[in-house]
């Protein structure tokens, strides 16, 4: 897959004929140096955004071939979302919140379901409670299980602790790992942070818009080490 932005003086490469494959039931990060191409990646595995070559697979579903009523409609019943900034909808509560893609489409919960992830987040207590009475954590938690609510094939979470402090972080990627454990649930995750990292079961490296380096069953010390290397070496993993 390639992805170019502009053109001539204005020309960016941002994904360089990168190949990759994202297993089933495991927590995949993606790291890099800031403009390594690793949202953009994101934004095309996902089908938020398009790629300028080659093509991009749910599963059995080539997303590159899809039209846009089509690509809304996977992006809907097989994929999940979880932002930095939450995008929980203040005036709904947390469990109006978990339940709003299933509402959208028309579709009535699975209880059963809703039940094991409202167990999985933790919050049973909190879920007549709005946004603004939840801390940063507990909101990134609703947001997390809102994701997993329609039974996704993989949830995309981009930087989901950004704003959040340690001890919430700490919260969501619990519960992030969790969900992989329990519920057998795919994550690709973006971030910066090594700590992170090593909830997952491998960390992909990008730079330059190019996969330089993967680690299996990261840890922070090792992943730091990686990304030491990727900045002194100009994007070359030694």
């Amino acid at each position: 897959m390639t992805k170019i932005f502009g053109a001539e003086s204005t020309r960016v490469v941002a994904l360089d004929d990168v190949t990759a494959e994202f297993a089933r039931g495991a927590f995949t990060v993606i790291m890099g140096p800031s403009g390594s191409g690793k949202s953009t990646l994101m934004h095309c595995l996902a089908g938020l955004d398009s790629v300028t070559s080659g093509r991009v697979f749910v599963g059995d579903t080539n997303l590159t071939s899809l039209d846009d009523k089509a690509l809304t409609t996977l992006r809907r019943d097989r994929i999940g979302f979880v932002f930095q900034s939450f995008n929980l909808v203040p005036t709904l509560t947390a469990i109006e919140n978990i339940r709003l893609p299933l509402d959208l489409a028309g579709r009535t919960p699975d209880k059963q379901w809703l039940d094991t992830v409202i167990d999985t987040i933790g919050l049973r207590d909190r879920l007549s409670h709005r946004p603004g009475e939840l801390s940063g954590g507990q909101q990134q938690r609703v947001a997390c299980a809102r994701a997993m609510v329609a039974r996704p094939e993989v949830i995309f979470a981009d930087e989901p602790t950004g704003n959040l402090d340690s001890r919430s972080s700490a919260e969501v990627l619990g519960f992030l790992r969790r969900s992989v454990d329990e519920t057998q649930q795919t994550i690709v995750m973006v971030t910066h942070d090594p700590v992170a990292a090593a909830y997952a079961d491998r960390a992909l490296f990008l730079a330059d818009g190019r996969i330089v380096d993967t680690l299996e069953a990261p840890t922070a010390d090792r992943v730091l080490d990686r990304m030491k290397r990727l900045d002194s070496h100009t994007g070359e993993a030694s």
